[in-house]
């Protein structure tokens, strides 16, 4: 499979997690030093901001879990008025940060992300780390 393809598939797959999972308002693919690499949301400030929430919030989860010898963190949930933020690991090098309506089911969202870290966390390459991040500062 070429990488264009892969690209094309990671989006397919990251759009309809936002669409099957109703109250989803945006969704972000992280690498693990805070760089956006796939987003539903076409405007590049709010990639840069959600990410850098993602990353930040799964920094301080995971110095947590170590400080307390919780082993590895699978998921983060912050549960505001607004809405909610969710954050999973995808393999090593990536997170999958989703924003909510307040009245999104949680258990419907974090099913859908888990669906998604299941089908592309094998996928997700350094090489196809450094593709995503190339196109979408491109705006491809």
């Amino acid at each position: 499979m070429t990488t264009a393809t892969e690209i094309h598939n990671l989006r397919w797959l990251l759009d309809s997690l936002a669409v099957e999972a109703p109250g989803v308002r945006s969704v972000v693919v992280v690498s693990s030093d805070g760089l956006p690499l796939l987003s539903t949301d076409p405007a590049a400030d709010a990639n840069t901001e959600l990410a850098t929430v993602v990353s930040g919030l799964a920094s301080l989860t995971l110095g947590a879990a170590e400080l307390m010898d919780g082993g590895a963190v699978r998921q983060t949930m912050v549960a505001m008025d607004q809405g909610c933020l969710l954050v999973m690991t995808i393999g090593d090098g990536a997170l999958l940060g989703v924003l909510t309506a307040p009245e999104a089911d949680m258990s419907v969202v974090c099913y859908h992300m888990a669906l998604f870290v299941g089908r592309v966390g094998h996928v997700l390459t350094p090489q196809l780390r450094g593709q995503l991040r190339a196109s979408l500062s491109a705006g491809v």
